[in-house]
């Protein structure tokens, strides 16, 4: 059965370009699209959508209320955040609403489908930027900015952080990030000596504590 999804998005231009995307893989359908948010949740409930790819600054009601309302009618959405900004409270607000992923814009071509494949397996998924801004604010939040040297970790050695804590081998860490397995293994290696760790599953317990992934 195809994944259903819904994209929520007043640019027209972006619609346009993320549906050829999405066409391109069999196992999606666009079922809707709309630039008013206003009809989300309606749209939501009559297309049946599996996933909803939510712009945060859409005219009208705000995307962190909306996705909150739409997860309040149908808790069984996932809701995927596009946005131009990765600050963090952009980042928080959109997980505490209850979206499962969050994608910037620019990196929505690379990541849009990562994402979507990766919230229909009930998992998260943070582009590296907004990870980052989420990684910094629980290490501000939880009063860790120093433990661990945790808060000298860039964007991208946090998301594979998160990665490797969900399991994920070097080779499909790779493919997710659209990176070669060497320069993966490197940032292991930067993660490993700036975190002071000596194994995969102290590296797991520190991404569990930190929020990354629920473990």
């Amino acid at each position: 059965m195809k994944v259903r999804v819904l994209l929520a998005d007043d640019h027209q231009l972006l619609r346009e370009a993320l549906r050829a995307l999405l066409e391109k893989e069999a196992s999606l359908e666009i079922v809707a699209e709309t630039g008013d948010r206003l009809e989300v949740v309606a749209l939501a409930r009559q297309t049946r959508a599996d996933v909803v790819c939510m712009d945060i600054n859409m005219p009208g009601m705000n995307g962190i209320e909306t996705t909150r309302r739409l997860l309040g009618v149908c808790p069984e959405i996932k809701v995927i955040a596009l946005s131009a900004l990765t600050d963090q409270r952009y980042v928080l607000d959109m997980i505490d609403a209850g979206a499962s992923a969050y994608v910037t814009k620019a990196a929505a071509s690379d990541e849009l489908l990562h994402a979507i494949k990766a919230v229909r397996s009930g998992k998260n998924y943070f582009c590296a930027d907004a990870a980052g801004a989420l990684m910094t604010a629980l290490l501000v939040k939880n009063g860790k900015q120093d433990q661990g040297g945790a808060a000298s970790l860039g964007a991208r050695e946090r998301q594979v952080l998160q990665l490797v804590a969900e399991g994920h081998s070097s080779p499909r860490i790779s493919e997710l990030l659209h990176i070669s397995p060497a320069t993966v293994e490197v940032h292991r290696r930067n993660i490993m000596r700036k975190l002071d760790l000596h194994s995969v599953a102290e590296l797991t317990k520190l991404a569990v504590r930190y929020g990354l992934t629920s473990g």
